[in-house]
């Protein structure tokens, strides 16, 4: 047969989870930001300097120009308004514009017989590199476009056109400066990305284990309570809703005892309702059984010996009163049998109530005494109680008497060798304890726990030769016990002492020692 191995499921750690998370969240989005640079930075700077190239193309032509081109020469680059100059000087802007002649000009800038000769090749479609050139916009008077001055080596963004029917333009700004500068503004979104993500990892890192140290603390908590521990509580205070969650967790915890502790008990009552059950089951069929075997060696005899009557067996009057003696014999037995099951049921089932009495213990055991003196002196016993004072003692006396006539009478069917009876009295401090000793054969050990069950008989042959059923010492048993007393039996060399104990009443009460001592 296959044994089926648990699945151990791989845990990851919430606050490495957040902070991985976190941290990847960082670098993904630096990270976009860097290519989303490279990719569209210098278009839209692009863009971004063809609305500077057409608003200073409208400030040039709402000048006057002829004046600039006048008084260029005396001033020099003073005739430039200085709204055009800062604007040239703040975006890096060169420019010439030329007459249609060709004769005067107006620059800003570097390079301007360079520019002065581009302008002319785009008027006259004169340039070499035009082929080169990439048309960004285009209007009725004007084209903006990219294009690679080879002796620069640089590439620029043009606009080229004409300003009035007697000026031509050209303005430029070089792209190397927008391509550095996208360069620099990758380089430090990346430098400045790295720093952040390595000071938001530390700051994660102590806010992710400020939230998932109480997570972390329930997580135990709920595996102890799966292992049936409860003495875990959740103790950590944040001030927000895992508070509220670990209280219901403490809450839970305490309910699961509790309604465990319950089903437990529940559980222990219901198995005890079960051995109980099935014990006075196991009971009520030895009851049966064994009342049924006690009754049925009388029954037979009544019966067989009551046919031999009705059907006039012997005639000889002495049988015949033999026949009669044997049925009277055997139905007081049974008589006896079932007055003992009566008393021994009404004591099992409580319905026979103690009634607590002050009385003499020797004046009833000495009554007992007298009662039996007829089968004393049958079984030639001798019988020895030498207790004269009154002793007082706490206790049902009706039941009391039960108790000592069933021990003098076990005493009596059990007697050999010297055919002693000894009955005494023990002072053991505010108790009294009568014993009822017989010489004879010792109990066999392993039939002593057995002594007081009902219907227990240690020699079966014997006891149905002087009538006994079992149940005396169980009657015994049951009278005791509801009078919450102590009693017993102990094996000596020569015989068997049964005894009991009961509280003395009063002071009065003087306890003479037993003469003899030879089985104390």
């Amino acid at each position: 047969m296959k044994k089926t191995k648990e699945k151990i499921k791989k845990i990851h750690s919430l606050r490495h989870q957040i902070t991985a998370y976190f941290i990847g969240l960082l670098f993904l989005s630096i990270l976009t930001i860097t290519v989303i640079n490279g990719a569209f930075l210098e278009k839209y700077y692009v863009t971004k300097k063809i609305d500077v190239l057409l608003n200073l193309r409208t400030t040039l032509e709402n000048t006057d120009i002829d004046k600039m081109m006048n008084s260029n020469s005396s001033k020099g680059m003073e005739s430039i308004p200085d709204e055009i100059q800062r604007a040239c000087s703040r975006n890096n802007l060169s420019w010439v514009i030329i007459d249609s002649s060709n004769t005067s000009w107006l620059s800003w800038g570097e390079n301007e017989k360079m520019l002065q000769s581009k302008l002319f090749g785009y008027v006259y479609d004169l340039d070499e590199d035009g082929d080169k050139s990439r048309t960004l916009k285009q209007g009725d008077n004007y084209t903006i476009q990219q294009s690679h001055d080879r002796f620069a080596g640089m590439d620029y963004v043009e606009c080229w056109g004409q300003l009035d029917e007697e000026h031509y333009f050209i303005i430029r700004t070089p792209l190397e400066s927008i391509r550095e500068s996208a360069d620099i503004s990758n380089k430090f979104y990346f430098a400045v990305g790295l720093m952040i993500i390595i000071l938001s990892g530390l700051v994660i890192m102590v806010v992710t284990r400020r939230i998932t140290r109480p997570i972390s603390e329930l997580t135990e908590l709920s595996r102890k309570m799966s292992d049936l521990d409860f003495e875990a509580k959740y103790e950590s205070k944040v001030g927000n809703e895992i508070d509220v969650l670990g209280d219901n967790f403490n809450r839970m915890s305490s309910q699961l005892e509790t309604t465990i502790s319950e089903l437990k008990s529940a559980n222990n009552e219901l198995q005890r309702d079960i051995e109980d059950k099935i014990k006075i089951d196991k009971m009520r069929k030895e009851f049966l059984d064994n009342v049924s075997h006690e009754l049925k060696t009388p029954i037979a005899l009544i019966q067989g010996y009551a046919e031999g009557l009705k059907e006039n067996i012997s005639d000889d009057p002495e049988s015949r009163e033999f026949y009669c003696d044997v049925i009277m014999d055997e139905a007081s037995k049974m008589n006896k049998l079932v007055k003992n099951l009566l008393t021994l049921n009404q004591l099992e089932s409580g319905k026979d109530a103690v009634v607590m009495e002050r009385f003499d213990i020797v004046s009833l055991i000495r009554g007992v005494l007298q009662t039996m003196n007829i089968m004393i002196g049958q079984k030639n016993a001798k019988v020895i109680f030498e207790a004269e004072k009154p002793v007082y003692v706490w206790a049902d006396e009706f039941k009391i008497e039960e108790v000592v006539t069933n021990y003098v009478s076990n005493a009596l069917n059990h007697l050999e060798g010297e055919k002693e009876i000894e009955i005494k009295l023990q002072d053991e401090g505010n108790r009294v304890k009568i014993s009822v000793f017989n010489t004879g054969t010792p109990i066999p050990e392993a039939d002593v726990p057995n002594l007081w069950n009902k219907f227990y008989k240690v020699d079966k042959a014997r006891t149905r030769e002087y009538g006994g059923s079992g149940i005396g010492l169980s009657i015994v048993k049951a009278i005791m016990e509801s009078m919450n007393q102590k009693y017993g039996v102990i094996n000596y060399e020569n015989g068997v002492r049964f005894w009991f104990e009961l509280e003395l009443a009063g002071e009065e009460s003087e306890i003479t020692p037993a003469i003899s001592e030879k089985n104390s």
